[in-house]
């Protein structure tokens, strides 16, 4: 999403969500559907860290977690037509400000749904309605006859599988409401472009574009209507975390000042 400049030059924009690929989801290189027979010895690698998220500064979040995520991350909404809500990670092209060196998350802080499914997802299988369980085929991730297999000596899934399913079908009905939410907001002529100008250390500023926001003029002016059928449907709380979020900025601002710092020191 952004580049650092001297001042008023170049504007980065959000990568990740809302540029990824075309026919491949974020972070997701070879999903395959888990099967007891081809999978007998495949095992999960204990520990295997937040690695995969590097280099992503922007992640998809569903609705019902966006009252958690504005307390931690600025969320926008992506550009194109589906106004997909986006937690905001790093200020920069290629950076995510929440990955430490270790592996490990920033300490305190919510770790978006969509990170914590995978290497989990959800695959429609072609003609039906049926969705399958599919682990992503990495092998940063995955090991053979290891101490966490997705299935036991019977051919059974075990627990991993199992929470790992149950994860998979409350991430999808959360996101098929997060879905009829991001088209309603994107018909309602709320949403307006905006670039961020943030202020870093060694006086240079980032002008960090790519995303949509919610216009408050526009939302005080909304019709009467529209606004009680969002109360209706329960949805003015997701569109205040929103608001409230706007705050996040400063707190991104301020975690890559000391990153700065730190490496400078």
């Amino acid at each position: 999403m952004a580049n650092t400049t001297d001042s008023d030059t170049k504007t980065p924009k959000a990568n990740g969500a809302a540029q990824q690929a075309a026919n491949m989801p974020l972070f997701y290189k070879q999903p395959t559907p888990l099967d007891a027979k081809a999978h007998a010895n495949l095992a999960l690698k204990k520990n295997f860290g937040f690695g995969f998220t590097e280099g992503v500064n922007a992640v998809p979040v569903n609705l019902i977690e966006m009252p958690q995520v504005c307390h931690y991350y600025p969320i926008a909404f992506s550009p194109d037509g589906n106004a997909t809500p986006v937690a905001i990670m790093g200020l920069r092209d290629n950076e995510n400000l929440f990955l430490k060196d270790d592996g490990t998350w920033l300490e305190n802080t919510y770790v978006p749904a969509y990170i914590r499914r995978y290497p989990f997802i959800f695959s429609e299988m072609p003609d039906g309605d049926q969705l399958t369980l599919c682990v992503d085929m990495d092998e940063n991730i995955l090991e053979d006859k290891g101490e966490q297999p997705f299935f036991d000596k019977d051919g059974k899934a075990t627990q991993l599988s199992q929470n790992a399913l149950e994860f998979c079908k409350s991430y999808h009905a959360a996101a098929q409401q997060t879905i009829e939410f991001s088209k309603s907001l994107a018909d309602s002529g709320l949403l307006v472009e905006r670039e961020a100008q943030i202020n870093i250390a060694g006086n240079k500023r980032i002008n960090f574009s790519g995303f949509k926001i919610i216009d408050e003029k526009k939302l005080a002016e909304l019709d009467d209507k529209v606004f009680l059928e969002w109360r209706a449907k329960g949805w003015l709380p997701f569109v205040y975390a929103h608001l409230f979020s706007g705050a996040q900025w400063q707190r991104l601002t301020a975690i890559l000042n000391a990153q700065i710092e730190a490496k400078a020191a």
